[in-house]
């Protein structure tokens, strides 16, 4: 028998709109999460996807639309739906006055059948800060905490707002290991995060949010490919003449084009059908401007490179 449209679908949104005012924040959006699978909203800030997320998570009521999860209306069905859902806020949304370890025990007794606490606080190393007030931790302790709470449950779905923000590497791997236990569990983990090296390595699925829409979606291995194009890094002195080294790339074979941009001051990616004769002449640009570059490297092309080609560059 096949599985219901509801089983395949975790969490469906189509053609949600949310105002604030005369202001359309949210502006026909579609998004689809399915369970056993993680799937990564992204998009610059003020694109929408927070406010989305929100509406998933019956925070936010839609002004247009329809928002499902689990086949429910989180709004309207809230109650059902709590049990089964568990949602991580970047702010911790957490009690400030009581210690670490109380709160994730209060949350815990809120369900059936929670997961084993000692389990938890040893995966997300919570002992050491387990007698601490919320208010005294770190911010990325209180990230942990907080995703300890969202996952206690045992939830179908699960929303994650920057899980591993303000946390150190070893933190930030740690989490990530939970959020792959989870999808390969089954669960629906549907997460927003600005480090696109994290939705990189997590997401089965990215969804690419702008202006209120989805402007791009799909696998990661399916957003990054672009025919036979790689990017060519290099550092040199901030503010060179990209157009002119471009021009001095000469023409890119099968009538493709070769793009240069200074992605951050002083760090330069070309992107297109990169080569041995794209080096020599990139490097033969430079040493006729007397430019000494350092760091070059030549790789495909990143989810970061795809998000600045969708989003643009400029700051919002």
């Amino acid at each position: 028998m096949p599985a219901s449209p509801v089983a395949e679908r975790a969490v469906e949104v189509a053609g949600l709109v949310k105002r604030y005012g005369d202001r359309a924040v949210v502006d026909g959006l579609d998004l689809v999460a399915r369970p056993g699978a993680v799937t990564a909203v992204l998009g610059p800030n003020g694109a929408g996807k927070t406010t989305t997320i929100e509406c998933c998570e019956g925070l936010r009521r839609p002004d247009g639309g329809t928002v499902r999860v689990l086949g429910l209306d989180p709004v309207a069905d809230a109650r059902d739906l709590r049990p089964r859902v568990g949602v991580m806020l970047q702010d911790g949304g957490l009690p400030t006055g009581v210690p670490a370890a109380q709160m994730l025990e209060h949350v815990a007794r809120m369900y059936a059948d929670p997961r084993p606490l000692g389990e938890l606080t040893e995966r997300l190393g919570l002992a050491s800060f387990a007698r601490t007030t919320v208010r005294r931790l770190s911010g990325g302790q209180r990230q942990r905490l907080a995703l300890a709470a969202a996952v206690v449950g045992r939830p179908q779905v699960v929303f994650l707002d920057e899980p591993s923000a303000g946390m150190d590497p070893q933190s930030r791997h740690a989490v990530w290991e939970l959020v792959r236990e989870l999808r390969d569990d089954g669960v629906a983990v549907l997460l927003t995060t600005h480090l696109m090296d994290e939705a990189e390595d997590l997401a089965d699925h990215v969804v690419v949010v702008d202006h209120g829409t989805v402007i791009a979606e799909g696998a990661v291995r399916d957003l990054v490919a672009s025919g036979d194009d790689r990017t060519l890094r290099l550092e040199a002195p901030p503010g060179l003449d990209v157009a002119a080294l471009t021009a001095a790339l000469g023409p890119a074979p099968d009538g493709h084009a070769f793009t240069t941009t200074e992605t951050s001051p002083g760090t330069y990616a070309v992107v297109g059908p990169v080569g041995p004769a794209t080096v020599a002449s990139l490097t033969g640009w430079l040493a006729a401007h007397d430019v000494l570059a350092t760091g070059l490297t030549v790789g495909r092309r990143t989810l970061e490179d795809v998000f600045l080609d969708l989003t643009g560059r400029t700051l919002r």
